[in-house]
């Protein structure tokens, strides 16, 4: 008969616990949000006063920096520098070719080979 009444009791047992869950998340959501809405407030009241300050002295606010800009400041370093996109290459590779010079050295280097053949197969051994 005991085991009968213990079916119930686990079950209101969950309840409860996912209950108290649920307002542990929301208690803790309803923190953040605060915790936010304060932080944005402080910062708002900051940039009041340096606004003021920048009225009083005529300064002028510094202007966020751009990617491009950011980019022109970082150094050459090889491992600090953007990694190429195939498409990138392939118009690298492209310009290559195109080079005026690239083109004669590849033209003569095909006209050789095949004057190269053309001997190879009138003087064969028999």
């Amino acid at each position: 008969m005991g085991a009968v009444g213990g079916d119930g009791e686990e079950g209101t047992d969950k309840e409860k616990e996912e209950e108290a869950e649920r307002e542990r998340l929301e208690a803790i959501r309803e923190a953040e949000e605060r915790r936010k809405e304060k932080h944005r407030k402080m910062e708002e009241e900051r940039e009041k006063m340096r606004q003021e300050i920048r009225d009083k002295y005529n300064i002028k606010k510094k202007e966020e920096i751009t990617e491009e800009q950011q980019q022109a400041a970082v150094p050459d370093n090889p491992l600090m520098r953007k990694k190429k996109t195939p498409e990138e290459l392939a118009r690298e590779a492209e310009a290559e070719d195109e080079d005026e010079f690239t083109k004669l050295k590849n033209t003569l280097e095909s006209h050789v080979t095949e004057i190269k053949t053309q001997i190879e197969s009138k003087c064969s051994l028999q």
